[in-house]
């Protein structure tokens, strides 16, 4: 547990450096600190006793990570694609959860109403060939996001709200909208925290082990 604790130490102050480095427009140091997150995060999670799905999909967002320092279409494709990988992983997680625990119903009209006009407002803008797998990136984070709301509570659906917020941003980007300064501040602030929350939300909402016979004997008047 404490090895756990001291990976999610390093975690925040990469992600700290990340964010100054990002305030200051020092690109290099951007670069070095982005890479170092998700590992960082992944193995705090594997060291807390995480499932294997929940670690992959946080290497999987470090590959898309990797793949979108680079500015090369090709590379924003992949980068995308390891991103997708990463929504699938969660998918699956989230869904052996069990039952929806939130209104399931309200939260799905008030994403798939998000989703729709969000790809309608973009798709006039986005090149040509980005347009479809955008779309249909969009429905698979959207997807993430209402199942670790109604599978998992507030803090899961939270990060996963946080994550489309995140990827909003970088969608608008691409379609040429205005953004705010620094727009990669505000990008790696809502993902990195998004990432963190769904950590949590999935390490909390794991069963309590079992106490000892022993144990609960104890405590027997």
């Amino acid at each position: 547990m404490r090895a756990s604790r001291a990976l999610l130490a390093a975690f925040a102050l990469a992600v700290v450096l990340d964010l100054a480095c990002l305030a200051v427009g020092f690109r290099t140091g951007h670069a070095a600190a982005k890479v170092l997150l998700m590992p960082l995060l992944a193995a705090s999670a594997a060291r807390a006793g995480a499932p294997r799905l929940l670690v992959a999909a946080l290497l999987c967002g470090w590959g898309g990570d990797v793949l979108l320092l680079s500015d090369a279409d090709p590379a924003f494709m992949a980068g995308m694609a390891s991103f997708a990988a990463g929504h699938v992983c969660y998918l699956v997680l989230f869904r052996r959860q069990g039952p929806p625990r939130a209104r399931a119903r309200p939260l799905a009209l008030a994403y798939a109403a998000a989703l729709f006009t969000l790809v309608a407002l973009l798709w006039p803008d986005l090149p040509a060939g980005l347009r479809v797998p955008v779309a249909g990136y969009s429905t698979l984070l959207t997807a993430m996001a209402y199942t670790a709301g109604t599978r998992l509570g507030p803090v899961a659906g939270l990060g996963g709200a946080l994550f489309m917020l995140s990827d909003t941003l970088i969608a608008t980007g691409v379609a040429g909208w205005p953004q705010l300064p620094r727009p990669d501040f505000w990008i790696m602030l809502t993902y990195a925290v998004a990432q963190f929350l769904l950590v949590r939300g999935t390490l909390d909402a794991r069963p309590a082990p079992a106490t000892a016979y022993r144990e609960v004997r104890s405590t027997t008047p």
